[in-house]
C-alpha cells in the first residue's frame, strides 16, 4: 500500500520524447522522477488530461497529496479543486510561475505552494531578447515574404529598425527583468527604464554601467519610473517581466496601451493574462503597436479564436512574434527544473521541510514572497 499519491501533469511529447530523452517536461519522460517517487513509497499518476469535469486531474486530485504541474501546460488548481482535494499538502510548479494555483485557497488550507526559482531566468531572458529583435527588425513579415517567394525588399524594410539608440523599458526588474537589462547593454540603447516596487541595488546598476563603459564607452542611463503610464510613454520597446497576481491581471489594456508611443513594440514573456488579448490585437490592427510578441497565452493552450493568432498591421503584414510557451522550456532549463522539483520533494518526503526560501510562494497559511502578496 502506498503512502500517498503524487499527481503529475505534463504535456505530450510523442515521438519527440522518444528521440530526445532530455525532454523531461513531457508525460513520457515524467521529469525523470518516477523511480525516485516510487522509492519513497508513493504512487505516481502522470497525465495530460487536465481540463473539464471528467478529466484525470479532476478525478485524481481528490486523493492526491502532491500535485506537480508546469507553467507551459498548466493544470489549473482552482478554489473548487482545492476544496475537494482532501489530502493535498503540496503544489509544485516544475518551473517558475504559480499563478495557475488559487493561492488564497491554498493559504486557507495551509497547502504549501513551491516552484523552482531561478531555473528559467537565463532561458526566458534570452527568449525575450530574441522576441525584441524579431519585432524591431521586422523578422515576422520578412520571413513570411521570403517563404512565399515574394522578393519585395521595400515591404520587408518599411517597418524594420535598429535596436541601437532605442528606449527600452521593463515592467519588473527581478531575476529575469534585470538579465534582460544586462543583455540590452550590448545593443547600445539610448536609455533603459524599469518599473518595479523597489529600486535596483546600487551594485546592480553599477554592473550595468560597467558593461556599458566597456562596450559602448559610456555610462548607460538606467532609471526607475514610479508611474507605469509615464514609463510606457517614453519607450520604443516595453517588455513585461512581472508575476501575474490580482494587481496585474489585464494590466495592459486599452487605457494603458493608449499611453504607449505610436508604432512601439510590446513583448510579454511573463503571463498571458497580464495583457487584455483583444485590446492588444486592436492596437496592432490599428497601428498603435507595430507588433506584439512573447510566448505566454491565457488560457494555455489557446482556443482557435484567440486574438493573438491574428496580429495583422493595417498594411496587411504580420506584427506577430508569438510562440508556444517555450521560453523557459529549453533543454537546459528542463534539466534545472527537474532537479529543483526533486529537491523540493526531498524536503517534503524527509519531513525536514527545509525548502529553499526563494522557492516558496505560500507556506503555513501565508504568502512567502512579495511577488504574489504581502506577508502578514
Amino acid at each position: 500500500m502506498s503512502k500517498g499519491k503524487v499527481l503529475l501533469v505534463l504535456f505530450k511529447g510523442g515521438q519527440h520524447a522518444i528521440e530526445q530523452k532530455k525532454l523531461l517536461g513531457c508525460v513520457e519522460n515524467e521529469l525523470g522522477i518516477r523511480k525516485y517517487i516510487e522509492s519513497k513509497g508513493y504512487e505516481l499518476v502522470t497525465t495530460i488530461d487536465k481540463d473539464g469535469p471528467n478529466s484525470v486531474v479532476e478525478k485524481e486530485i481528490e486523493d492526491a497529496e502532491i500535485v506537480i504541474t508546469t507553467p507551459f501546460y498548466p493544470a489549473y488548481i482552482s478554489k473548487e479543486r482545492i476544496a475537494k482535494a482532501k489530502n493535498l499538502k503540496l503544489c509544485v510548479t516544475a518551473g517558475v510561475g504559480s499563478d495557475h494555483v488559487d493561492l488564497n485557497a491554498a493559504n486557507e488550507k495551509k497547502i504549501t505552494v513551491a516552484e523552482v526559482t531561478g531555473s528559467n531566468v537565463v532561458s526566458v531572458a534570452e527568449h525575450a531578447m530574441m522576441t525584441i529583435l524579431n519585432l524591431v527588425r521586422n523578422f515576422p513579415s520578412a520571413h513570411e515574404l521570403a517563404l512565399k517567394g515574394n522578393w519585395d525588399i521595400a515591404a520587408a524594410a518599411r517597418d524594420e529598425y535598429d535596436l541601437e539608440n532605442k528606449v527600452v523599458g521593463t515592467v519588473g526588474a527581478g531575476r529575469i527583468g534585470f538579465r534582460i537589462l544586462e543583455r540590452l547593454v550590448a545593443f547600445n540603447p539610448k536609455k533603459l527604464y524599469y518599473y518595479d516596487y523597489q529600486e535596483l541595488p546600487k551594485e546592480a546598476v553599477e554592473k550595468i554601467n560597467a558593461a556599458s563603459r566597456l562596450l559602448n564607452g559610456k555610462d548607460l542611463v538606467l532609471e526607475r519610473v514610479e508611474k507605469l503610464e509615464n514609463m510606457v510613454s517614453k519607450c520604443d520597446v516595453v517588455t513585461i517581466n512581472c508575476p501575474l497576481h490580482e494587481n496585474t491581471i489585464g494590466l495592459f489594456d486599452k487605457k494603458l496601451i493608449s499611453h504607449m508611443k505610436d508604432g512601439s513594440w510590446l513583448v510579454n514573456t511573463a503571463r498571458g493574462a497580464i495583457c487584455n488579448a483583444k485590446d492588444v490585437n486592436d492596437a496592432v490592427k490599428s497601428g498603435k503597436l507595430l507588433g506584439y510578441g512573447g510566448d505566454v497565452w491565457y488560457p494555455q493552450p489557446p482556443g482557435p479564436d484567440h486574438p493573438w493568432l491574428d496580429l495583422t498591421r493595417p498594411n496587411g503584414f504580420s506584427g506577430n512574434a508569438m510562440t508556444q510557451h517555450i521560453s523557459g522550456a529549453s533543454i537546459d532549463s528542463e534539466i534545472r527544473y527537474s532537479e529543483g522539483t526533486k529537491d523540493i520533494l526531498e524536503s517534503y518526503f524527509s519531513k525536514k521541510f527545509d525548502y529553499r526560501p526563494q522557492d516558496l510562494i505560500v507556506y503555513d497559511g501565508d504568502y512567502a514572497t512579495r511577488s504574489y502578496g504581502e506577508r502578514k
